[in-house]
């Protein structure tokens, strides 16, 4: 009887010790992202916020400053200037910030010349007159108080080339007409006061020049020639 006999394979040896086993890393955990809205976005605390729009920013400011505005009108009615000066200087701060603000901010230096105006700060009204006019060169209220500021400043002249553009723009301001017909009389007398004020500088002069030979110029008399319109100087004494 033969009997085969079958290979025998050598045994594996047999792991005894865990030093020589290599741990698989972890499966890192994977979290799903959250999805945001289209017209939101996730704040720091992790909440979803909607997206404002640059529109919508402008609108809100707008509305700032133009609560701004209506409290420094208020302020205005009651009598309380500087108080209105500040909110519409605070108007135009936050206006400044906004696109295409030009009408309110040129309602705000307006209102703020009014103040001047009653504060008896005529030259500060004339800057925010200017400043008005800069930005809306139409802005009749503000041609009509730089005007007032340049009359109460003897600035006829100003005055009524003020009064001249506002017809320009409305010819049927019928006050505007009549402003400059008593503008042109008070021009007139400055001019005049002027010219007695700058004879009697040049009158002192010569009589100071005159005195060191003992003359003055009451020895001199000077006649009108009623043909000519010169003047024919005589010496007495």
């Amino acid at each position: 009887m033969v009997v085969i006999e079958r290979a025998v394979e050598p045994k594996k040896e047999e792991e005894t010790s865990t030093s020589h086993q290599i741990p698989r890393p972890p499966s890192p955990v994977v979290f799903p992202k959250p999805s945001l809205p289209e017209d939101g976005c996730l704040s720091e605390d992790g909440r979803f916020e909607d997206a404002v729009t640059e529109e919508e920013l402008n609108e809100k400011a707008l509305n700032q400053a133009n609560d701004a505005k209506t409290e420094g009108n208020r302020l205005f009615g009651a009598g309380q200037y500087d108080e209105a000066l500040s909110k519409y200087d605070l108007a135009l701060q936050i206006a400044s910030e906004i696109t295409s603000s030009e009408e309110i901010q040129s309602m705000c230096h307006a209102n703020r010349a009014a103040c001047f105006l009653k504060l008896g700060k005529y030259d500060d009204a004339i800057k925010e007159c200017n400043k008005t006019l800069e930005l809306n060169p139409l802005y009749v209220k503000a041609l009509i108080r730089r005007g007032e500021a340049h009359e109460k400043l003897e600035h006829y002249e100003e005055a009524i080339s003020d009064m001249k553009k506002i017809i320009e723009l409305d010819p049927s301001n019928a006050q505007a007409r009549k402003n400059i017909m008593r503008l042109e009389l008070l021009a007139a007398e400055k001019r005049e006061k002027l010219k007695e004020e700058m004879i009697g500088k040049l009158k002192d002069m010569g009589n100071n020049l005159l005195g060191r030979f003992g003359m003055s110029l009451d020895n001199f008399n000077a006649v009108k020639d009623p043909n000519s319109g010169s003047y024919s100087i005589s010496f007495q004494r």
